[in-house]
């Protein structure tokens, strides 16, 4: 006889199935690269975000194996107790470096990078105003710091001044990602960091998507916009994306630094990363610096592939990122496509409410500089041919 406890929660599963928005994990065989081992089956995966493809890069692999011969395997303790190596501690500074920030701090996820900054700088008296876009751990964030907490409509700098017009609040913090996860456009950043700066507000930016894809040198959207830390001071970046790692960091001042120290609960209670992580993350933060050619190659199939899904009229979305979105419409017909590209061989998520807006289910389609224009061809033809079996509405403008 089940518990109390299924008894209460197999109906809520029951309803997800039937409403096409179950979802369930795949098990990855194999190094990330344009051709995965996924359940036991080959893909071509066009998924991952590691889109410089640094993940399985030898230089970074060796630098792992070499820390972890030397440091071992876990840090062993939070970063204020004794897990704060030396390469946890060069790798902030090069981070700060290479972003322009007076110093950076690292955290063992984005979510809690995000978790830390937001909930040590806001609190109780305060406002905080997020973009409806936000990623999930920036909106989680903000619900509890406990700020008063108000979110603007995607890019919209009226409403987002309107907002502004009626707080008494005397900090304000306005929260963005850079590049947003499932659209792949950029915030407006030099207009908000206008703002922001109108208001006497602080401006926060969530790069995780941007950092090591955007700008001349790869350190992201505000080298892009070409933004100052005195613009945008509070800069977040992941490390598990384009530079193939793990972790989080936050750059800034050393004011902004010494204060996420002190107050930051993820930061303080949560064991450090392996120092082998941090090493390993340092040799692909010198890949991201002198191999510029991921970035151009990154470049090149995001052109083909948006003027090759242009000419099979699919729904893009304003994206120059390696996020290249497709929207299908409905769930049913999103995950109905998704299953004839795996019966082809490739790989790509269909993308559902609650992660979208209901009505926008999605193709996530990433790029990875691996990839070939030769792949990505592949998919514009598996496209083309699944879009002649489906009703003409289907994934069409």
């Amino acid at each position: 006889m089940s518990s109390h406890l299924d008894q209460t929660l197999a109906p809520l599963l029951a309803e997800r199935r039937a409403a096409h928005l179950y979802r369930t994990r795949k098990t990855l065989q194999s190094p990330q690269q344009p051709e995965v081992m996924v359940d036991g089956k080959k893909y071509l995966a066009f998924c991952s975000n590691d889109y410089l493809g640094l993940a399985n890069h030898p230089d970074v692999i060796a630098a792992l194996q070499t820390a972890a011969s030397y440091y071992g395997v876990g840090s062993g303790a939070s970063h204020l107790v004794a897990g704060h190596s030396s390469e946890h501690h060069a790798l902030e500074e090069e981070l700060a470096a290479f972003t322009g920030r007076e110093r950076a701090l690292l955290f063992s996820t984005g979510y809690m990078a995000n978790m830390g900054a937001i909930t040590a700088l806001v609190g109780q008296g305060d406002a905080i105003f997020e973009d409806r876009l936000n990623h999930a751990s920036l909106l989680d964030a903000g619900l509890l710091s406990g700020a008063r907490f108000q979110r603007f409509l995607h890019n919209d700098l009226s409403n987002l001044q309107n907002r502004l017009d009626k707080t008494a609040a005397a900090r304000k913090l306005i929260v963005v990602d850079g590049v947003f996860s499932m659209d792949g456009d950029t915030a407006p950043l030099p207009e908000l960091a206008a703002v922001a700066q109108k208001n006497a507000a602080w401006l926060m930016v969530d790069d995780a998507h941007g950092f090591g894809c955007l700008g001349k040198t790869g350190a992201g959207t505000c080298e892009h916009f070409g933004l100052t830390q005195n613009e945008v001071p509070i800069l977040m970046g992941t490390l598990g994306k384009a530079a193939g790692s793990f972790g989080a960091f936050i750059a800034g001042s050393e004011t902004l630094v010494e204060s996420l120290i002190q107050f930051a609960r993820p930061y303080i209670y949560t064991t450090a990363m392996p120092p082998a992580v941090a090493a390993a993350t340092r040799a692909s933060l010198r890949l991201i610096q002198t191999e510029h050619w991921r970035r151009e190659q990154l470049n090149k199939l995001i052109a083909h592939f948006r003027a090759g899904a242009q000419a099979l009229n699919l729904q893009l979305m304003e994206s120059a990122s390696p996020i290249q979105p497709v929207v299908i419409g409905d769930e049913a017909s999103a995950l109905l496509i998704s299953q004839k590209l795996a019966e082809r061989g490739i790989l790509i998520i269909a993308i559902r409410p609650p992660t979208v807006a209901a009505g926008s289910s999605r193709l996530r389609i990433t790029f990875s500089a691996q990839h070939s224009i030769v792949q990505v061809d592949q998919l514009l033809a598996a496209l083309a041919d699944i879009l002649q079996e489906m009703p003409r509405e289907v994934a069409h403008d």
